[in-house]
């Protein structure tokens, strides 16, 4: 029994073995039988997917050649051959080395261990492409390449020469900003800017405004504490009120402040605040913020008055260097002998073929600038002749003046108005006027109850007592040989040859003169009074307006049209000063109305006395500029930026200016 059982043990194995390799047999086969596929399908597809890039290679290839011109393919091609295909491989070997990351060891290393093998490849390639010798150690380009570069270099000139010439406008833009910026006078109008206030920083100077309204404020509450009896209120609101004026003083912007000024402002706000705590009252602070409106606006019309007043006082006043300028001369001059009197080439005085100024003044510095700016820029100073008239109590020294400083080869002569005789109250109505006793009156009682207005202060100038403004409506008179004859007035600078001004047909008009009128300004109606039916019946309210200090005159003309009895008709019919007001310039308007004839604007160019905006490209161009206005060049209320067109012809070396310290 037991070896049978040995022997059915047995059996079992061999069993078990055959069971074990039918199952696993399929299981080895299928298993190997994918991978050889997938191997010898991978071969194909690669060379499949070759094809299919050579095709796509060849397609596109056929469409840049029908997109770009060849020289623009050879670049393309030329470029490949350069650098290679385009990968992000190849940016990173190719970095420059401002573009590498510094302190990168192992990027170095790397790049050296590839160095070798990278030189084997050049070397290989070097056969076919022939593109780097070894022996030579030279690029040889080919025509592509050579094109290419030419390309680049062209591109490199070009963009140079662009920046060059941005550089050069630059430069232009800095050096004509800097001039603008000397231009400016800081001294003019307050706070004067070259920008508008459009462009100026609203946050700016903003601790100032907060002190100022801080200050405001604290005044209404210190009345009302002290309508309430809160003195320990009152008198912590005085002690801060006080220390925040001293503080501010008179500063108008942030930089003048100083940085302990912050701690008074937050000190200043608590105390406000308390204030506000215990004294709000909205009808009381309204009320006392009314009052103090109220007092500050009378100040300022009251401040207004008297700037006014002052400025035509420092208008009318003659500087005392000026001053004693003239004393001088005069006393020199009435040493001199008799013979010695007299000026050269007196017979040109009434050569009508000759240039003829006519300058009235009273002023002997401003009336050397007008001759001596007008020789200077003349191209033939000996055909110019310079009548001068003045009063006697400048006559002596604007005869020494021109006698020791004598105009060159040109010709000049100075009269006394004094001494026309015929130049008298029952010829000349507004002589009669000024003599008058209510004339008189207007002028020199300043609290008269219709002269209080400050827009009547600049009618008390003396220029409107002096015969010598008037004088210009007597030229025929004055100048009986004459034909044409140039007005100047002694406030301009002459900068170019006026000789042109005679060739200028003037249409059988009697004045030559430059309009002023603009959209809405200087036309008649500003000048004269259209209530009156004088005035509306013969002349038209907008009308242009036209400017007296550089004129032509056509002498024949004036005689024909009788210009002096036109002038004095409507000086008659202004005995009350009804129709206007004082002063040449409303007579003149009316007097040569239709028969002024409008010159290019560029002969006279004004507002240097009053208008700090002049364009300055305006001024350079003009032949004459005119200083019309209350701030004269001669004068400390100047405007700087345009007094430089006036000194240029003073003489300041001269002995007499330097004895009387008139510097420039």
């Amino acid at each position: 029994m037991a070896p049978n059982n040995n022997r059915t043990k047995g059996s079992h194995f061999p069993l078990l073995a055959f069971l074990l390799l039918c199952l696993l047999a399929p299981l080895l086969f299928f298993r190997a039988s994918p991978l050889h596929t997938f191997h010898d399908q991978g071969g194909n597809s690669a060379v499949t997917s070759r094809k299919v890039a050579r095709f796509r290679e060849w397609q596109s290839l056929q469409d840049l050649e029908s997109l770009f011109s060849k020289e623009v393919l050879d670049v393309i091609v030329s470029n490949t051959n350069d650098v290679g295909p385009l990968s992000l491989e190849s940016f990173r070997k190719n970095l420059s080395a401002s573009w590498r990351v510094v302190g990168s060891k192992a990027s170095d290393a790397t790049n050296q261990v590839n160095e070798p093998a990278n030189n084997v490849g050049q070397e290989k390639h070097d056969g076919k492409e022939g593109r780097f010798s070894v022996g030579h150690a030279q690029w040889t380009d080919t025509p592509a390449q050579l094109s290419r570069r030419q390309l680049i270099e062209k591109r490199k000139e070009k963009r140079a020469a662009e920046l060059i010439r941005e550089d050069e406008v630059i430069v232009k833009l800095e050096n004509s900003a800097i001039e603008h910026s000397k231009s400016v006078d800081s001294a003019v109008l307050g706070k004067y800017n070259i920008w508008r206030k459009e462009n100026e920083n609203e946050n700016a100077d903003s601790t100032v405004r907060l002190m100022r309204d801080q200050i405001i404020m604290a005044k209404v509450y210190l009345s009302i504490a002290k309508m309430k009896d809160s003195l320990q209120l009152y008198q912590e609101l005085e002690f801060q009120l006080k220390g925040s004026q001293r503080a501010l003083g008179e500063a108008t912007s942030d930089a003048e402040l100083k940085p302990s000024d912050h701690e008074n402002i937050k000190t200043m706000g608590h105390v406000l605040s308390k204030a506000k705590e215990q004294l709000y009252d909205c009808k009381l602070v309204t009320g006392k913020l009314r009052a103090m409106l109220q007092t500050a606006d009378e100040r300022v019309r009251g401040l207004r008055k008297q700037s006014t007043f002052l400025s035509q006082l420092a208008a009318k006043t003659i500087p005392n260097g000026i001053h004693c300028l003239s004393m001088r001369l005069t006393i020199d001059y009435f040493l001199l002998p008799l013979e010695q009197r007299k000026f050269p080439r007196s017979e040109n005085l009434e050569n009508p073929t000759l240039y003829h100024y006519a300058l009235f003044s009273d002023n002997v510095l401003a009336a050397s600038v007008v001759v001596n700016s007008t020789i200077v820029n003349a191209k033939d100073p000996s055909k110019h002749v310079f009548h001068l008239v003045t009063d006697k109590l400048n006559f002596g020294a604007m005869n020494m003046w021109f006698l020791l400083n004598p105009p060159g080869k040109a010709t000049i002569n100075v009269e006394n108005v004094d001494e026309f005789k015929w130049l008298n109250s029952s010829y000349c109505p507004v002589l009669r006027q000024l003599e008058s006793a209510t004339m008189k009156e207007y002028y020199f009682k300043a609290g008269h109850p219709t002269t209080t207005g400050a827009s009547n202060l600049k009618y008390r100038n003396p220029k409107y007592l002096s015969m010598l403004n008037h004088l210009r409506f007597y030229l025929p008179q004055v100048y009986p040989k004459l034909d044409k004859i140039l007005f100047l007035d002694d406030d301009i600078v002459v900068q170019k040859d006026l000789t042109g001004l005679w060739a200028v047909n003037l249409n059988g008009n009697v004045n030559g003169a430059v309009e002023t009128c603009g959209e809405s300004f200087h036309r008649f109606d500003k000048y004269l009074n259209f209530s009156n039916p004088h005035i509306a019946k013969n002349f038209d309210p907008n009308a242009c307006g036209w400017a007296y200090g550089m004129n032509m005159f056509d002498l024949k003309v004036w005689k024909k049209k009788d210009i002096t009895g036109i002038y004095h008709k409507w000086q008659n019919l202004n005995e009350d000063r009804v129709l206007w007001k004082l002063g040449t310039l409303p007579p003149g308007l009316m007097t040569f109305y239709g028969l002024t004839h409008p010159l290019d604007k560029s002969w006279h160019v004004l507002g240097l006395g009053y208008n700090p905006s002049v364009d300055r490209s305006e001024i350079d161009n003009a032949a004459v500029v005119h200083y019309n206005g209350n701030m004269k060049p001669w004068l400390e209320i100047a405007m700087t930026k345009y007094r430089s067109y006036w000194t240029k012809y003073v003489k300041f070396s001269h002995p007499y200016l330097q004895n009387c310290r008139l510097h420039e």
